[in-house]
């Protein structure tokens, strides 16, 4: 097969949470600087079809792409540090595989052939690979395969990537096997053994290593990489260390240091010059250096989880460099909130965040949160949910309308002014089902937004079923609560804000989805600074 793509598979060994998806982005992030198109996918092994209906505990947070996909949350990492938007086709689970192929079974199309997993799901499997390699828009495409080697549910995919492999040609395709090497303190030593056995399992499969990323809380001193080329099987310059570092954006540099891209463009038949990382090392430098600092309360129902808000807590990253202020984000759960002790929470605090979520777990908290921030004049920012939480506190506590709620939390309620979207009512499957991806939206001129943003009309990003009930808009705008982002089509409210306040703006969509180390979201940067502003006055 000719290629003019050439393709990079990310396998991971010994145990979970090693750190794929950073390693796959930071070696797409050096790639990119040299000038090569490049993109980043991820196969999950799961069976869900996408991660939609999982709880944020399960799996963290679900991730949104333009197109209205519900993703891995290792695609927000892609876009974070790429600036490049994923797709649909940066993600595919077991789940979507086997639908596919069985939707293919039904319409006849295997001509009446036992359907196996070879060659149906692993062919399945190939062809989504390479739909972004076929596209034309990219040199090098990166393929991060979830789980760990040895995993039942990950074999299809190791399998596809042994046929892939071959078909390919040399240069054309090579694996990266990120590993783990302990340091067992009793004994004083690194321990090369695990990784020994998760290249045998690897290779047992059929693939073998090209390179061996390892991860390890201590430098690997030169005899211990040549133990593990030699054990391996991969060259000496191909055993790259990946030592723990204080922030996730550290390791672009890392993995320059070490010589990951060199090796891998050497591997993949590719002219190797050094990366332009001036933008990304001018972030580093801000991040590192702030010359004050903040501190964010992110009130959410899933705090226990940090990965349940990964992207909020990112874009607090990027929006602290751009104000050179270093963001303390304090998670406070909701659901331990109430009148009695909203003030000893909240009080020592700049600014809040009141994150998205569903269910009625917490929400009474959050509503007390709204009230007092309101009420204190404390910068507050409301993201889908908690923009919705917004709305119902002023409709309870200003327009005196005490039993206004959102029927997700009470469907009998008298006042609905959140409510279930129209095109929602007839639906009943769960999955993908929701008000999905980005949608254009109007802002009103000269309100905070519109400022925000520099602009009348954007697009952003959407994950919800709930709406601003618009029988309540003029009344609720009458009391001082405005509307000043609606979608031109359906008229949905998108944002709402207080004008009398210092700085209080709830948005419908997630902003923190677009947010990234090159463009840090407007919104993100500007409630930064508002609550750099609050404790000054302080």
């Amino acid at each position: 097969m000719i290629t003019t793509t050439k393709y990079i598979f990310v396998t991971g060994g010994v145990t979970s949470s090693l750190g794929k998806g950073i390693i796959a982005a930071s070696l797409a992030k050096l790639l990119q600087a040299q000038g090569y198109r490049t993109t980043i996918q991820k196969l999950d092994p799961y069976i869900n079809v996408d991660p939609g209906t999982l709880n944020p505990y399960e799996h963290g947070e679900c991730y949104v792409t333009d197109d209205g996909a519900e993703t891995d949350l290792d695609l927000g990492h892609y876009e974070r540090f790429l600036n490049v938007p994923t797709s649909q086709s940066n993600n595919v689970t077991t789940g979507r595989i086997y639908q596919s192929v069985i939707e293919k079974e039904r319409r006849g199309e295997f001509l009446g052939k036992t359907v196996q997993v070879i060659p149906h799901i692993t062919d399945e499997i190939k062809e989504r690979i390479q739909i972004l390699g076929k596209s034309g828009d990219y040199d090098i495409v990166i393929t991060e395969i979830g789980g760990t080697v040895g995993d039942i549910e990950s074999l299809p995919y190791i399998e596809a990537v042994r046929q892939l492999k071959w078909e390919l040609g040399e240069n054309n395709a090579i694996v990266i096997h990120l590993t783990l090497v302990p340091y067992l303190s009793a004994a004083g030593e690194l321990k090369t053994k695990p990784t020994q056995h998760s290249v045998k399992t690897l290779m047992e499969s059929g693939v073998q290593a090209d390179v061996l990323v390892c991860r390890t809380e201590h430098d690997l001193p030169s005899d211990l990489r040549t133990k593990l080329a030699l054990f391996c099987n991969v060259r000496e310059e191909a055993v790259i260390q990946s030592i723990d570092a204080s922030t996730i954006y550290d390791v672009p540099n890392l993995m320059l240091e070490q010589g990951l891209d060199k090796v891998v463009l050497k591997k993949l038949a590719l002219k190797s010059d050094a990366p332009d990382l001036t933008q990304w090392n001018q972030f580093l430098k801000r991040h590192k250096n702030p010359n004050t600092e903040v501190t964010i309360g992110l009130i959410g129902k899933y705090v226990e989880l940090q990965d349940s808000y990964k992207s909020i807590l990112e874009a607090f990253i990027h929006a602290g460099a751009e104000n050179e202020v270093k963001v303390h984000v304090e998670s406070i759960h909701s659901e331990y909130i109430n009148e009695d002790n909203v003030k000893a929470k909240l009080a020592h605090l700049d600014g809040v965040l009141v994150a998205p979520g569903f269910g009625e777990r917490g929400i009474e908290g959050k509503i007390d949160v709204v009230k007092y921030v309101r009420e204190n004049n404390m910068p507050f920012f409301g993201i889908c949910l908690g923009m919705q939480m917004a709305v119902i506190e002023f409709s309870r506590n200003v327009l005196n309308l005490k039993d206004a709620n959102s029927t997700e939390m009470n469907p009998n309620t008298a006042n609905p002014v959140i409510s279930l979207m129209e095109a929602q009512k007839d639906i009943t499957d769960k999955g993908g089902t929701m008000r999905l991806g980005a949608w254009v939206c109007d802002l009103k001129r000269d309100s905070i937004v519109e400022k925000v943003y520099k602009a009348n009309t954007i697009q952003e990003r959407h994950r919800h079923r709930y709406e601003f009930n618009n029988a309540y808009k003029n009344d609720i705008e009458a009391a001082g609560m405005v509307a000043t982002g609606t979608n031109p089509d359906t008229g949905l409210v998108e944002v709402v804000e207080i004008p009398t306040h210092p700085w209080f703006v709830g948005v419908q969509y997630h902003p923190e989805y677009k947010s990234t180390v090159a463009n840090p979201h407007p919104l993100f940067v500007a409630f930064v600074k508002a609550a750099l502003k609050h404790k000054k006055k302080k």
